[in-house]
């Protein structure tokens, strides 16, 4: 847990080229929005005694010069808030999340004995790929499966692992993560970045209904971990439901980053260790990361 993530000396195009940006609608909304509000900012500055003369017929005296002043500020702070908005779900979408990907990939200790790894949510690969590249670092003969709920992306889930040089290391498939299609105490490592949260969200993302759906998953994702197993989850939101799960579920070594704006969020980083036997530690949660 004490390592340090080495920085990243890839090129960003070469990143961008293989795993392009998630929610790029998103983006692209807030970006023109944010350029309307602009033009309407400019617009503001440049007419403003026209606009202050507008305001008059609405107002008297020396309210519609301020009517027309904090409106003309509302709009350019508008424009401000939508830009900040569209950089930082850019910049979790990519250079955040491949950052985190090695975070969580450095809260293993060991991964020289790790023989099968699970991505739960994998999406485009980023935290899959981090996993694989590490195996093939290690010189290992382990291999990490990819799940996701859409057979669409895991084909293209298995592209980008190519592109990336380690296909023969991962493997995917499409599965339902609330019921995993696999057997209890198969994985050595399972890991989930920024998914969790979207178990559910039909119902509403602060409904009882989602929290069960979401805390079936972190059972689900104990319940395939081997006994000595590492678990480590990047989410949003929720994180203190799954710290609760997993204090029920006598997990030991529980452990929780400091939080990182993701997503127009609070994000955290939540690293667990399955028990090799049922001896009950004190359920001490330990914050002792920097991110």
């Amino acid at each position: 847990m004490g390592k340090t993530m080495a920085t990243s000396s890839r090129d960003w195009n070469q990143i961008y080229a293989i795993y392009g940006v998630d929610q790029w609608q998103t983006i692209v909304f807030l970006l023109l929005h944010a350029l309307f509000f602009t033009a309407l900012s400019i617009f503001y500055l440049s007419y403003f005694e026209s606009i202050c003369s507008f305001f008059e017929l609405l107002f008297s005296g020396g309210s519609a010069r301020f009517a027309a002043g904090f409106t003309g500020c509302v709009t350019a702070i508008s424009a401000f808030c939508l830009f900040f908005a569209a950089a930082n779900i850019f910049y979790s979408s990519l250079p955040l999340h491949y950052e985190m990907a090695l975070r969580m990939v450095n809260a293993v200790s060991d991964w020289s004995t790790v023989k099968h790894a699970l991505d739960l949510g994998c999406g485009r690969g980023i935290l899959l790929n981090a996993v694989a590249t590490q195996l093939k670092k290690e010189g290992s003969s382990g291999r990490v499966v990819g799940l996701d709920r859409s057979k669409r992306t895991t084909l293209a889930t298995l592209r980008t692992a190519k592109m990336e040089g380690v296909g023969e290391y991962v493997t995917c498939r499409e599965g339902d993560v609330r019921r995993l299609p696999f057997g209890d105490n198969y994985f050595d490592v399972v890991v989930s970045g920024v998914f969790v949260h979207t178990v559910g969200k039909e119902h509403g993302a602060r409904t009882a209904e989602a929290a069960a759906e979401r805390i079936r998953v972190v059972g689900e994702l104990v319940r395939v971990l081997k006994p000595g197993g590492t678990g480590v989850v990047w989410d949003l939101l929720h994180v203190p439901e799954y710290v609760r799960r997993l204090q029920e579920l006598k997990m030991e070594d529980i452990r929780v980053s400091e939080g990182v704006t993701a997503f127009m969020v609070s994000s955290h980083i939540v690293s667990f260790t399955k028990p090799r036997h049922h001896f009950v530690g004190s359920g001490e949660v330990r914050l002792d990361w920097r991110c």
